[in-house]
């Protein structure tokens, strides 16, 4: 494809390697030919690099299949999913799933984004259910403010709870921010 037709989020091939496409800047001088610097993420270890094309450059971009998944159990060889069609099972590393391993629990169904038959990303739904499994003891004390309490969930995530949350408690996580949402009563 023509360096031109590079939007955010686009799956490019590069030298072997399968980005994501951070961010596309294009810049136009007075003379000479139009520049496009992308801020590439690598799908496999996360690292981040920086490339200039010059307009008429052309780059491989990867099509991409998204498949639903639910996540069974974690073992030595990392995460386990299976397919909600098929029921095949597939392993995934940790250091593909990252920092989206708070937020998963055995059944959570997710989006899997698939490249050339591998998968390169999981998209998690905006909100899990989870179960404090720890937390500190809040005082008595009335207070003005509201304030927070760290509390850890079943998943070993650390997140800052209100203080009526108490061990045994479910509760409401955003997974795009890490942030409380909401008590579940169940």
């Amino acid at each position: 494809m023509e360096i031109s037709g590079v939007r955010k989020n686009t799956k490019l091939k590069i030298d072997g390697t399968l980005y994501n496409v951070e961010e596309a800047d294009f810049t136009k001088p007075g003379k000479g030919q139009s520049i496009y610097r992308l801020k590439l993420r690598n799908l496999r270890d996360g690292g981040i690099t920086n490339r200039t094309y010059r307009s008429g450059d052309k780059v491989d971009e990867v099509h991409t299949t998204s498949v639903e998944e639910q996540y069974l159990y974690k073992d030595n060889d990392g995460y386990v999913f299976m397919n909600s069609e098929t029921f095949e099972q597939i392993t995934i590393p940790e250091e593909l799933i990252g920092d989206k391993k708070s937020f998963l629990k055995e059944g959570t169904v997710v989006v899997m984004l698939m490249a050339e038959e591998r998968p390169i990303d999981i998209t998690l739904p905006i909100t899990v259910d989870l179960k404090v499994v720890q937390t500190e003891i809040s005082s008595k004390t009335a207070t003005i403010t509201a304030q927070n309490k760290q509390s850890v969930l079943e998943t070993g995530y650390a997140i800052g709870t209100p203080t009526f949350i108490k061990e045994g408690d479910i509760i409401k996580v955003d997974t795009r921010t890490g942030a409380y949402v909401e008590r579940v009563n169940k």
